[in-house]
């Protein structure tokens, strides 16, 4: 297959997988989790011993992704979470972080008991005000991490000022890149070290998959850190998953075209809607982020939105409960539409309570639209 093809043939080809023993069209999933040998004992497939480092549908996954995101090299691993968790560990005691704030609670979490116990000195920075993100990392840093367009909040980092702040102080960037997908935005170009998605998501956009994955911009020695880590901490995606993966990936591009087109008129409907406080997603030109989302990201904000509804709590649960095509479900990134009250699900970090975070999904738009008129007593 041709290298300089754009990137939704490239996916929509798996890369050129295929099953070369039947001739099949697409790859066959090889579930051994051991390898043989030959009669002197060298190995009958010298990329393959084990399935905990070796598996060769995680390896077609892998470089279908590296590809996508213009990497050196990609590693897939069994979530999101345990995709930043190795993207972590290789920090020494009193390593310094920066991260940013406002970000999925789940990361927040996790980073913040590691670096307890781990003695690193963590510092919180709303990484959306590029002077604030500056300020953070100087004196020197370790590791910065920003997550842009954040979840629930969309706020939009400027990758290259971040890339040049942590470099100049001695520190990588990693940037965790879900919501934007690897068809709309390329951290490693504008400077990252390390992007990362929740495979999950719409990477997968099926709902039937858990992963997660890191690609480099460079095979430093932090980035061997990482791969050996995997490899020890028996962190791999398994075969029949990376199978699931590689399938969806094959419509990423048209899926993450239409989510961004769906929510892009989703969002313009429910600004001016007199029961609506306010939408939070960049593709809307009154949205703090839109100059620099619109520099960042090519062809579409993304699939995720965040509505304000006008009133309480009770209110806000009163609209998703009526709504009938957005599933009342945590996640994001699926075909299918997905509405959930954020504050029912992370209290503790401060959410307004009537905010409702969407997941748009493939639909038609005039569904989605007269689904949320309805539920908003149009």
């Amino acid at each position: 297959m041709r290298k300089d093809v754009k990137s939704a043939t490239w996916v929509a080809h798996a890369g050129g997988a295929k099953d070369e023993s039947s001739g099949g069209v697409v790859p066959p999933i090889q579930p051994a989790t051991t390898f043989y040998r030959e009669t002197d004992y060298s190995l009958h497939n010298p990329e393959n011993t084990y399935v905990r480092p070796h598996s060769e549908n995680v390896r077609l996954a892998e470089n279908v992704i590296r590809k996508l995101e213009g990497a050196a090299d990609t590693l897939l691993f069994p979530s999101g979470m345990a995709a930043i968790a190795a993207a972590f560990r290789w920090l020494p005691s009193g390593a310094r972080v920066v991260l940013q704030d406002g970000i999925y609670w789940g990361t927040i979490k996790w980073i913040q008991e590691f670096c307890g116990r781990r003695g690193i000195t963590l510092k919180l920075v709303d990484a959306s005000d590029a002077a604030a993100l500056d300020a953070a990392c100087e004196g020197g840093v370790d590791l910065v991490f920003v997550e842009t367009p954040s979840n629930p909040w969309l706020k939009v980092v400027d990758i290259a000022a971040a890339a040049e702040s942590a470099h100049r102080n001695d520190g990588i960037l990693i940037v965790d890149a879900t919501a934007a997908t690897p068809i709309l935005s390329r951290p490693l170009g504008l400077g990252a070290d390390i992007v990362m998605h929740s495979a999950t998501k719409a990477m997968n956009g099926h709902s039937d998959v858990l992963g997660g994955v890191l690609s480099c911009r460079s095979e430093t020695e932090i980035w061997e850190a990482i791969r050996t880590d995997r490899a020890d901490s028996g962190a791999m995606m398994g075969p029949f998953e990376a199978w699931l993966l590689l399938r969806g990936m094959r419509t990423l591009s048209l899926r993450v075209e239409r989510m961004s087109a769906n929510a892009q008129k989703l969002a313009e409907y429910l600004k001016d809607h007199p029961a609506v406080e306010g939408v939070l997603y960049p593709g809307l030109p009154s949205d703090p982020g839109h100059a620099l989302a619109s520099q960042q990201m090519q062809g579409g904000y993304g699939g995720l939105l965040s509505v304000l509804i006008k009133g309480d709590m009770p209110k806000a649960l009163e609209v998703a409960g009526r709504l009938k095509l957005f599933v009342r479900a945590t996640s994001l990134g699926g075909v299918e539409s997905l509405v959930e009250h954020r504050y029912s699900i992370e209290s503790h970090t401060g959410l307004p309570q009537n905010l409702l975070r969407i997941s748009v999904g493939i639909e038609d738009i005039s569904d989605l639209i007269e689904d949320f008129g309805q539920a908003l007593g149009q």
